[in-house]
């Protein structure tokens, strides 16, 4: 079998565009959450959410709801917060910032995606459009464990961004429900760990007025 020579003219075109994305992504690991490791001593960055929630799609996939191609579970994991790298982290609680995100995410999508070849700008933008649609199992699953990678470390950091940024308990339980439609079980732990979470006084009280 001969040698493919990679320095041929579309053969050489194709890597390079593909070493743009490459390099491109790279930026993930600059786009920092409002997440602080389980240690609390910095916020969490992107690059290292999306491994931690690939290696949850390896781990918890027995606990979904219907039978899933975990690959693209771990490929959605991978590739739905790479339009940070434009639009910037959206916090979870922020409403106003959440107003526009879906619009500042189609925009870095169209860019980021489209550095690929053409074929893989489609494949990539396909899961990252699948994720946010959420109508197969693999996105709800895909989903689920997001949300519960958001809840975890503000658990083991007493409070974390919830107590940072004044979240009242009942908008965590609010905003992460929709961990059900993935995974019930997961749902059920993590909805224990938002009420124990509440019972130890994780969550500031917010001052009413009058």
């Amino acid at each position: 079998m001969e040698a493919q020579d990679y320095r041929e003219p579309d053969r050489w075109s194709r890597l390079q565009r593909q070493m743009e994305f490459i390099l491109e992504i790279d930026k993930a690991k600059q786009i920092f959450r409002k997440t602080r490791l389980l240690d609390g001593s910095r916020y969490e960055n992107d690059a290292e959410h999306s491994w931690h929630l690939a290696m949850m799609a390896v781990i918890l996939s027995e606990h979904a709801n219907e039978p899933i191609d975990v690959a693209k579970v771990i490929m959605m994991a991978l590739v739905h917060d790479i339009v940070e790298i434009d639009a910037g982290d959206t916090f979870a609680y922020d409403e106003a910032r959440r107003e526009t995100q879906r619009e500042r995410e189609l925009i870095a999508a169209e860019r980021i995606f489209n550095l690929l070849p053409s074929d893989q700008a489609a494949n990539i933008r396909a899961l990252w459009d699948e994720f946010d649609n959420q109508e197969t199992p693999e996105a709800r699953f895909a989903r689920a464990i997001d949300r519960l990678a958001g809840i975890l470390p503000n658990y083991h950091n007493q409070g974390g961004g919830w107590r940072e940024n004044h979240v009242p308990p009942q908008k965590v339980r609010a905003r992460n429900q929709v961990i059900e439609h993935g995974s019930e079980t997961l749902w059920d732990y993590a909805r224990g760990l938002i009420e124990e979470a509440e019972r130890k006084g994780f969550f500031q009280e917010v001052e009413t007025v009058g």
